[in-house]
Order: C-alpha cells, then structure tokens, then sequence
C-alpha cells in the first residue's frame, strides 16, 4: 500500500514514522496541480493540507480509497466527488485548539500594548538616544476590564472566552450559525456585538453565511479603541474596508493569521500609514510543535481506522 503526503513542508519536518510504517511512503514537501495525478498514481491513501483534490483530479485516481486532510478544514478537497468514487475523507480536529486561542490572547495583549511599536523603538536606536526613562508615544492599555466579543463559539471561541476571562473580560458572543444553544456567556446579535465590545475576535469557519461578513458597514459600527483579530479564514473580512478603517482611524488596530489569498501577493495590508496598528503572521496561528505533533497523530489515527474498516470487510 503507497502513501503519498503532497505537501509535507506543513507539518514543519516532525516525526512521521507513525505514519510512515503502515506502508510503503513518499513525501514531497510541496506539490502543484499539475503535479497531484501524476505523484498520486497508485497512492491508496492521500495526504494533503492545502494542495486541492477536486473532482478532476479524484476521478483520475483509481486506486485512491483515503484522503487525510492534515488540517481541520476540507475545503480544499470536493466531498462530493469523493463520495461518488467511494473514497474516504477524513481531517483532523482539535489539534490546535490551545494554540489558535493562545495565539488570539497574545494578538489582543500585544495590540494593546503597542508592542510592535516600542519593540522597534529601542531596536532602532531612539531609546539610546532619549533623555528619558519611560516614553508615552503610543498610549498602553490593558486587558482587564475589557469587553471581548467572540464571532464563533466553537471549540477554539470557547477557549479563547474561557482564557479571555481569567485576564478579566467580560465575554459576548455572535452565532454565525443561528442555532440557539444554552451557552455560558451572552449571545448577541452582530451589530450590538460589535458597538460594545472592545476586542472582536473571529473563529467561525468561512461559508456563504461568513464571506465578507466584515465589510466598512460593520468596522464603522466598532469603537474607536477596539481591535479585530482574525485567525479564523482569510474572506470574512474585507481586507480594503480593514486598511481604510486602520488608516481612518475607525479601530485601534487589528491582528490578521488569515488572508483571501496566501501567500498574499498584493494588498493595502501592506501600505498602511501606521504598520504598527496591523499585527499580522503566515496562517501560523495553529502550529507551536506541540500542536503539529497532535496534527499527525490525528493522521495516524485515521490510517489505523481506516486500515482496521478494510481488514474488516476483507
């Protein structure tokens, strides 16, 4: 039995033997679509995170019988078409968890600090130069106190509620779902979610209910001292509407892992009139090596259940 992982650069070179003794192994740390038929030709079982497997491409595959996705989302891969030529799809969920809300706290904490700004104040030399001790350019502030909204409450919304209230806040949230559930904390609706709260973060998946479900309407209805954090999908925001209100002064500042395309290639993200009211990353929001780790044994177990149906029907 052959397994191929098409994209192994993004599990950043950690430990794959789990993996790699139920078969016969190949990895190639990036593959492009003209590439996927060809290196997946007599693969049984599939790994990918982020290189698409559309209906075109299954088809073409024969002996394809289990897709791991090596991430919780699955849009890179058309369920239907794998249905349709029987072929298993199965992801990894909850692996990341922990990391994704840590990520989101210390977005919050580092806006509000200005972090970037004064890291860049004593890096470039000014602080040498200055007569004084302390320096008050950009105002701090901190986390205690404040109102945290949370468009999502999933797994990873709930943590970030539950870690958001030990440094103090006060949590609300939006269901981008409308299902009603008996939560602990305060369901709002968007627009009221967005007036009162101090820090908005986003962990809703991205769907026809979500695409652009932060456009300049709903950065216009936020305080002027709040921050947006998306960490969530890239296309719930508008990323012009984000860099007009930055530029504007509409919102404090705004912490993005997520962006419509990536690698971005061009944006007003990047040429905005303050940098330091932006606090962006690479879509690394979910990969300390704890949480890779965790990704990979998801991987492991959805080969040994797999291999365990086959053995079964055999």
């Amino acid at each position: 039995m052959k397994i191929v992982f098409l994209d192994e650069y993004s599990v950043c070179g950690r430990n794959l033997a789990g993996i790699k003794h139920h078969g016969e192994y190949v990895g190639y740390q990036t593959t492009s679509p003209e590439q996927v038929v060809e290196r997946c030709a007599d693969a049984e079982i599939v790994i990918t995170n982020k290189v698409v497997l559309d209906a075109e491409k299954i088809a073409a595959l024969p002996n394809l019988r289990l897709i791991c996705v090596a991430a919780t989302g699955m849009n890179n891969v058309d369920l239907e078409a794998a249905a349709e030529h029987n072929v298993e799809v199965r992801n990894a969920v909850g692996y990341s968890t922990y990391a994704v809300a840590e990520t989101t706290i210390g977005s919050a904490l580092a806006l509000l600090r200005e972090v970037t700004y004064y890291d860049n104040y004593f890096k470039s030399g000014e602080y040498a130069k200055s007569d004084k001790i302390f320096n008050f350019d950009r105002p701090t502030a901190q986390l205690r106190g404040k109102r945290w909204g949370i468009i999502g409450l999933g797994n990873i919304g709930r943590e970030v509620a539950r870690l958001a209230e030990v440094f103090g806040c006060t949590v609300a949230y939006y269901s981008t779902s409308s299902v009603s559930r008996d939560e602990a904390y305060n369901r709002l609706e968007l627009s009221e979610l967005l007036k009162s709260s101090d820090i908005i973060s986003i962990h809703c998946p991205l769907n026809e209910r979500t695409r652009n479900l932060i456009t300049d309407n709903e950065l216009a209805q936020m305080k002027r001292s709040a921050i947006l954090i998306n960490v969530a999908r890239g296309g719930i925001v508008d990323e012009q509407a984000l860099a007009d209100a930055l530029n504007s002064n509409v919102i404090r500042g705004a912490a993005f892992d997520v962006f419509t395309s990536e690698p971005l290639r061009r944006s007003p993200l990047y040429n905005l009139q303050d940098p330091h009211k932006l606090l962006a990353s690479p879509h690394n929001a979910w990969s300390p090596v704890e949480a890779i780790d965790r990704l990979i044994e998801c991987i492991e177990l959805n080969i040994e259940e797999y291999l365990s149906r086959k053995k079964q029907v055999g």
